[in-house]
């Protein structure tokens, strides 16, 4: 029988399958579900942070608007959980056809996310998406891959 901690570590690696299966099929409703109404984001566009589920979801939305499909890949997710708190990290990258027609292949981003149990279900209590930063340029660095 599994430990108690992998067990919500594979609640945890559904639960970000479940963003991934969301953002393809651009289900805004699907997505709010992982999210809680309080979560704090801290996401590539400005400003610096987001609060609450509504912002997040804008976001979300502008991602959608401008993509005619879209995917979402994870790369080299840990995960780690606990009996109330959890996270994963990994290597996210949105790819796809843009509205006017371009494919695009995206670009990598370091992705965290933190869970919360919230009666009895794990919910996004903060994410982060950021790119490295070249000092010298002071431009995100947008060509790595993992």
């Amino acid at each position: 029988m599994p430990a108690r901690h992998e067990v919500h570590e594979a609640e945890i690696r559904r639960r970000i399958e479940e963003i991934v299966t969301g953002v393809k099929a651009k289900d805004l409703g699907g997505l709010e579900r992982l999210y809680a109404t309080d979560v704090v984001s801290f996401d590539v566009e400005p400003p610096l942070r987001h609060m609450g589920v509504a912002a997040k979801m804008s976001n979300w939305e502008r991602v959608f608007t401008a993509f005619r499909d879209v995917t979402y890949e994870v790369r080299d997710l840990t995960v780690t959980a606990g009996e109330e708190v959890a996270f994963g990290h990994c290597f996210g990258r949105l790819a796809g056809t843009l509205e006017d027609g371009t494919a695009t292949s995206g670009i990598w981003v370091r992705a965290t996310f933190c869970f919360q149990k919230v009666e009895g279900t794990w919910l996004i209590v903060h994410d982060q998406a950021s790119v490295p930063l070249d000092i010298r340029s002071g431009q995100g660095v947008t060509d790595l891959e993992p």
